[in-house]
C-alpha cells in the first residue's frame, strides 16, 4: 500500500499546504481520502494519476474536506482524453446522497449525470465496504461533527487508519489498534487545544493507546507552523512520528 499526502493543511490558507487530501494506492484501487481545495493541482504537481481514481471517501462535510469534489467530477468529465468511462465510487457518511442532490441543484445536473457511472454509497460507523482487489474500507465515528468518520483501509494484513478530523477518543484508539500507519490530524499546538481537534500530545497519546506501528501527522493550522509537532507527539507516543508535508510518500506494509 502506498500513501501520498496531497494536502496536509486545513481551511486556513497556507503558502505551503493545501486542504486535506490523501491518495492511497493498493492493488487496483486508487483511493482519495478527502478532497479539499488544491487536490487536483497537487496531484498534477506530484505526478499522481488523478484520472485513474477509482474511489473517493469523504470523512465529513466541512468544506475543506470535500470542497473540491465538484471540480474532480467536472475534471473527470471534461479534463481527460479519452473521456472517462470507468465508474467512480464515492463514499461518505450518511447524508452524502442528499448533499449531492443539493449540489446538483446549485451547479448543474452534470454532478449526478457526469457521463460515467457514479456509484454513491453511504458508510455507517462500523461498516466495512469491499472496494476491489481485496481492499476494504471501514468507517468509525469520531468526535468532531455529527457525521464525521475515520477510515481504515485494509489489504491483507496491512492496515492504514486515517482519523479525519477528531478530538481525543478512547473508542477510536481501540478501533485503530495495531494499525501499520496512523494518519492523524494534528491541528493546533498543545496550548491551544480544543475538544474537536487533536494537539501533538493528543495525537501521540492516541497512537500510543492504539499501539500504532507508525504515526504520521497531518491537518496543520498555521498556529502550529514553526513548532515541532513531531517531537511533541513522539514524547507521548514513544514511536516513529513524521509531520507530513504536501508531496510526502509512504510505503505501508508489504504484499
Amino acid at each position: 500500500m502506498e500513501l501520498t499526502v496531497l494536502g496536509s493543511g486545513t481551511v486556513a490558507p497556507s503558502a505551503g499546504r493545501t486542504a486535506p487530501a490523501h491518495w492511497v494506492s493498493a492493488g487496483s484501487v486508487r483511493l482519495l481520502l478527502d478532497c479539499g481545495a488544491g487536490t487536483l493541482h497537487r496531484a498534477a504537481q506530484f505526478g499522481v494519476d488523478w484520472p485513474g481514481v477509482t474511489h473517493v471517501a469523504l470523512t465529513h462535510f466541512h468544506p475543506d474536506h470535500w470542497g473540491e469534489l465538484p471540480m474532480l467530477l467536472f475534471a473527470l468529465k471534461w479534463g481527460t482524453l479519452p473521456p472517462r468511462s470507468a465508474p467512480l465510487h464515492l463514499l461518505g457518511p450518511p447524508g452524502l446522497k442528499t448533499r449531492l442532490i443539493v449540489l446538483a441543484g446549485a451547479l448543474g445536473d452534470w454532478v449526478l449525470d457526469s457521463g460515467y457511472p457514479l456509484d454513491v454509497r453511504e458508510v455507517e460507523p462500523g461498516n466495512r465496504v469491499a472496494l476491489a482487489d481485496g481492499v476494504t474500507l471501514e468507517g468509525w465515528k469520531t468526535p468532531h461533527t455529527e457525521e464525521s468518520l475515520a477510515y481504515a483501509v485494509h489489504r491483507g494484513r496491512t492496515r492504514l487508519v486515517y482519523t479525519g478530523d477528531t478530538g481525543p477518543s478512547d473508542s477510536l484508539a481501540r478501533w485503530a489498534r495495531d494499525c501499520d500507519l496512523l494518519l492523524a490530524e494534528c491541528s493546533l499546538p498543545d496550548a491551544q487545544g480544543i475538544a474537536i481537534h487533536l494537539t501533538p500530545s493528543e495525537a501521540g497519546a492516541l497512537a500510543r493507546a492504539a499501539q500504532a506501528h507508525r504515526l504520521v501527522l497531518t491537518h496543520f493550522y498555521p498556529a502550529i507552523e514553526g513548532t515541532d509537532p513531531a517531537s511533541v507527539a513522539a514524547r507521548a507516543f514513544g514511536g516513529e512520528v513524521i509531520a507530513a508535508r504536501d508531496g510526502d510518500r509512504f510505503t505501508i506494509g508489504a504484499d
